[in-house]
């Protein structure tokens, strides 16, 4: 019998959730200067590709044993499927037609799928007023956060719009599926391992056949560095932190990045690139803040033992 997540989050937790959000944030940087030099297929195949690579340096280095049952790569495989190749397939053809900014809110939509899918799937994850009263704030505070103005947007390219819901929903499917991973034994490392090399393995001869990469261009210094620090940086030490988090506090709790993701982006611009912080992206912040503790279900817990 599998241990249950915690339903709060403990502050290990939330250090990894905001380490994730700064590492996932990156990711949309990255994505935006190398949509200029390389195509989409291009971009996610050298993403999972480059990340399958290190781990496997780190698994021969720690001598870690290899999963060998049909089981464990069957479901390596459906994970490498639906947290890699489909949505950041999805993603990046989709920043390709909408702002990077819509594209974080659709993103942010990601736990309000979870909580349906892992209602449905998940004895100890059911959906709850609480939770959807969580998401709604989350929601609600991310497009304040990112700025309104990104909703015009909603009037541009339906199907860049609908890839980036898709890539949500495809998200939440995987965190759910995830869950067994915790009751196997498997290491955060081993399953981050097998999901991006199964998803290597989709996609390499897909990208080979349809963007004929030896008729590219050579890539600029610049487009290497942003290729290695999303293959680094936002695939193999995310995703690592991302399984360590479900396991710990559920598909539902780990989601909750995409809340956290425009935010980390904004303080990093505040901090590194001088921009200004406004009181309507503190305003944001504060409705995101609010959906994660409504969600964490601390405040209901406190307003029920002051009753």
């Amino acid at each position: 019998m599998t241990k249950k997540i915690n339903q709060q989050m403990s502050l290990t937790d939330i250090g990894m959730l905001v380490a994730l959000s700064v590492l996932w944030g990156g990711s949309f940087f990255f994505v935006e200067v190398l949509i200029k030099y390389l195509p989409p297929l291009t971009i996610v195949t050298l993403r999972v590709g480059l990340a399958a690579l290190t781990l496997w340096s780190l698994i021969i280095v720690l001598k870690l044993p290899i999963p060998k049952t049909r089981q464990y790569w069957g479901a390596l495989t459906v994970v490498g499927l639906f947290n890699n190749a489909l949505p950041f397939c999805l993603i990046v053809w989709g920043q390709t037609q909408i702002s990077s900014g819509l594209a974080s809110i659709f993103n942010a939509m990601t736990p309000f799928f979870t909580v349906i899918v892992a209602g449905i799937f998940l004895a100890d994850e059911r959906i709850t007023r609480r939770k959807i009263l969580g998401v709604i704030f989350g929601i609600i505070g991310a497009i304040i956060l990112i700025g309104p103005e990104a909703l015009r947007g909603l009037n541009g390219p339906v199907f860049g719009q609908l890839a980036v819901i898709g890539a949500s929903i495809f998200y939440a499917l995987s965190s759910v599926y995830s869950r067994r991973f915790k009751g196997w034994g498997l290491s955060p490392l081993i399953v981050v391992t097998g999901q991006v090399s199964m998803a290597t393995l989709i996609l390499l001869p897909i990208m080979l056949i349809v963007d004929k990469p030896w008729e590219q261009p050579f890539m600029p210094l610049v487009a290497i560095g942003a290729i290695m620090g999303l293959a680094i940086f936002s695939t193999v030490i995310a995703f690592i932190l991302y399984f360590r988090l479900i396991a710990s506090a559920g598909a539902t709790n780990a989601t909750l990045v995409t809340f956290l993701i425009p935010i980390s982006a904004i303080l990093l611009g505040v901090t590194f690139l001088g921009e200004t912080f406004s009181g309507l992206q503190f305003i944001g912040m504060t409705l995101i803040g609010l959906g994660i503790l409504v969600m964490d279900g601390r405040i209901y817990n406190l307003l029920r033992r002051a009753n």
